[in-house]
């Protein structure tokens, strides 16, 4: 029998469902069959590590437990309860959906899902699989290391060709009959087994079919030809007191990146301002930017435009950067 007659797509979905259903990572949102709340989990669980998320997920549905009541938060306040979790357009585009889906009702079908704003291929199939038992495979980074490894496919995933192809793979191995549970063990595996680095092939359901682990060719798998290369970078943030009150900087509006939040300021921010104590740095990550942030203390003469004070207390509530969150703990003055 040839190598390739081994990946049965019938077989693909028993062996993956049947280890799924024998024990699985216990996440909140896979206790609900709640469209809502299986919505805000796949909206913050793109780009973001599932334990991670799980904090800001029960915070944030504690606030708003249904759609009426995100519908009718303001902005602000949403995008304080998502401050850490990073790509705050997503919360900018969860509140616009809400408040689209408040005045009629949540779509029930993937096409309506999708035109949803912040949704796209991969989370609408989601959602729609999880919630409603619609046959459409959720296909994500995870899945697309799958499907190489599985397949034994060096094409390059960041061409469109690729993703398709293997989108369509994805779709034949799917069970139709329990299609959101078929969904979350792709996921499972790709997050807990069948990891970017060292697979633990020994542990896989599916590694009697891998071609890539009968070839040894796993661990190169899968390829991805166009790379961001990184940006190294340096920046100090500047710590000003005023009795018990801390200076915070305002981003414009018209801000391409975190409109609206408020930060620590930069020297270039301030000034003559005149530098004291250097509190501490450390490493801050943004996409393929890589920061190196050095805190001080500084004093500084009248208010600046876009510059408010607070009390430390009254920073928990506001939509602040990680980089000054992390500042802020730095220097013991943030305690959400």
């Amino acid at each position: 029998m040839a190598a390739r007659d081994r990946v049965k797509p019938g077989a693909v979905a028993r062996c993956l469902l049947t280890w799924y259903d024998r024990g699985h990572r216990d996440l909140p949102w896979r206790r609900t069959s709640d469209p809502y709340r299986i919505w805000v989990s796949e909206i913050m669980l793109q780009q973001t590590r599932a334990q991670a998320v799980i904090p800001y997920y029960e915070r944030f549905l504690a606030r708003f437990p249904t759609p009426a009541a995100l519908a009718a938060a303001e902005e602000n306040e949403v995008l304080a309860l998502w401050s850490g979790l990073g790509y705050y357009y997503r919360a900018r585009n969860l509140l616009r959906a809400a408040r689209l889906t408040f005045a009629a009702s949540f779509p029930r079908d993937y096409a309506g899902i999708r035109a949803l704003p912040g949704i796209g291929d991969y989370t609408a199939a989601a959602i729609a699989s999880i919630a409603f038992g619609l046959p459409h495979a959720a296909v994500d980074g995870n899945v697309l290391r799958v499907v190489a490894r599985v397949e034994n496919d060096a094409a390059d995933i960041g061409s469109a060709a690729t993703r398709a192809r293997f989108r369509a793979v994805a779709e034949s191995w799917l069970d139709p009959r329990r299609p959101g549970e078929f969904n979350q063990a792709m996921m499972e595996l790709g997050a807990t087994v069948c990891l970017p680095r060292n697979p633990v092939c020994a542990a896989c359901p599916l590694a009697a079919m891998c071609l890539a682990r009968a070839a040894g060719t796993a661990a190169q798998l899968p390829v991805k030809l166009r790379k961001v290369q990184p940006v190294q970078l340096e920046t100090v943030l500047l710590v000003v007191r005023n009795r018990g009150r801390i200076l915070l900087r305002r981003r414009a509006d018209s801000a391409s990146r975190m409109a609206g939040f408020w930060e620590l300021p930069e020297a270039g921010d301030l000034p003559g301002a005149r530098l004291g104590t250097v509190y501490g740095s450390f490493r801050h990550t943004i996409t393929h930017h890589h920061y190196t942030v050095t805190v001080r203390a500084a004093a500084a003469g009248r208010r600046p435009p876009a510059c408010e004070w607070f009390a430390p207390a009254e920073i928990a509530a506001l939509p602040v950067t990680t980089a000054t969150r992390k500042s802020l703990r730095l220097c013991g003055l943030y305690r959400p």
